[in-house]
């Protein structure tokens, strides 16, 4: 999400009377590539690039691409092979071992429905669960879609451009399967009279939400560092006690009553972190309320275990669902000692814990890193 914010900043940011651009897209990968599907780069006509669709072994070629399809204003679809010991290939030699599928689209300005301006109305709309449909590749005769264009999708309805009712339910129920598995896919369709649609099914989230509530010193580096993740950040605490500093990096401050305005969904994370036992104690109840998939409680587990201890002995019982969210101590044992090291334990606890990974060293792991489509 951080890429895609950079490339419409960017993009807003151009002067369209005379310039030009490009969106470069993963559409596809096969085997291990550096950069996944869903990867993006901005390309103007003056050599200048925003995002990137690999480790920098393919951003060169990726400019020259994007020019020719400015120059010829046409998208094109250029396949990267860096599995075969082909001294011609782009990127071979690295050690990558994949095939990466690269959709280039020149940018019209004029049109409302172009790439960027799609991305663009998913960021300013409420933090929801996108799904995008890219027409990577047309075989045959079709009258409404076009190569390169991408679909917002909304429902059945949304697919009523190919004409053709049958595949549409085809498409319909491979993206319904994408998005109940929350995994981003290419996938090729064919009609009963020959026609082919290439799709790159992508499954946008909304940016993680970290809500901090607390107001000490070390609410600083985590923020700092939550922000260069590209995370939304929410400070909860008496803006009497807030650090002038925090003021400038967080996109929210709220009092402790005001805390029921946040939105919190299951894309949030709240962080527990006063440093006083009582006002811990209060906000636990308060996060378990909400939709948070994530509650950290910062300290000792034997400070949070005593929590749970008195929340029990009050009537207020933490139940087996809402202890399977809590992740008390919080963050990955890296060893971390100072605040700086904390903010960087937390944020891959909460990395993993959305990811749905344990968080070991990758040398541990006999299967691929990544999911191979």
């Amino acid at each position: 999400m951080k890429e895609i914010k950079a490339i419409i900043k960017a993009y807003d940011e151009m002067d369209k009377a005379t310039q030009q651009a490009a969106l470069a897209t993963v559409v596809r990968v096969e085997g291990s590539s550096y950069r996944r599907t869903g990867a993006r780069m901005l390309v103007m006509d003056n050599g200048t690039w925003i995002g990137g669709i690999s480790g920098g072994c393919l951003e060169g070629d990726a400019l020259k691409r994007a020019r020719l399809a400015i120059n010829s204003s046409r998208p094109t679809l250029i396949t990267y092979d860096t599995s075969e010991d082909d001294p011609h290939q782009i990127g071979v030699g690295l050690g990558c071992n994949g095939i990466i599928d690269v959709l280039f689209c020149p940018l019209d300005f004029n049109n409302p429905q172009n790439q960027v301006e799609v991305l663009k109305s998913c960021i300013q709309e409420s933090r929801e669960i996108h799904t995008l449909i890219t027409i990577t590749s047309l075989n045959g005769k079709w009258q409404l879609p076009k190569t390169g264009q991408i679909i917002k999708y909304k429902g059945s309805g949304s697919l009523s451009i190919f004409g053709d009712r049958i595949l549409e339910a085809e498409m319909d129920k491979q993206i319904q399967h994408q998005i109940a598995e929350k995994k981003s896919a290419p996938y090729s369709f064919e009609s009963q009279n020959g026609r082919t649609a290439d799709l790159f099914i992508e499954i946008l989230p909304p940016e993680i939400h970290v809500v901090l509530m607390g107001h000490q010193y070390d609410v600083y580096p985590m923020s700092r560092l939550f922000k260069e993740l590209g995370w939304r950040v929410s400070i909860v605490a008496e803006l009497i006690k807030v650090n002038s500093l925090i003021k400038g990096i967080a996109d929210e401050i709220k009092t402790p009553a005001e805390f029921p305005e946040l939105i919190i969904d299951e894309h949030t994370a709240i962080i527990l972190m006063s440093h006083d036992y009582k006002t811990d104690k209060k906000n636990l109840p308060k996060a378990l309320s909400t939709n948070a998939s994530y509650i950290g409680m910062l300290g000792p587990r034997v400070r949070s275990e005593r929590i749970w201890a008195e929340l029990e002995q009050e009537g207020q019982a933490v139940t087996g669902d809402e202890m399977a969210r809590i992740f008390a101590p919080l963050g990955l044992d890296i060893g971390a000692v100072n605040p700086e090291e904390i903010a960087l334990s937390l944020a891959a606890g909460i990395r993993a814990a959305f990811s749905g990974r344990d968080g070991s060293f990758l040398r541990e792991r006999r299967s691929p890193i990544h999911s191979r489509n």
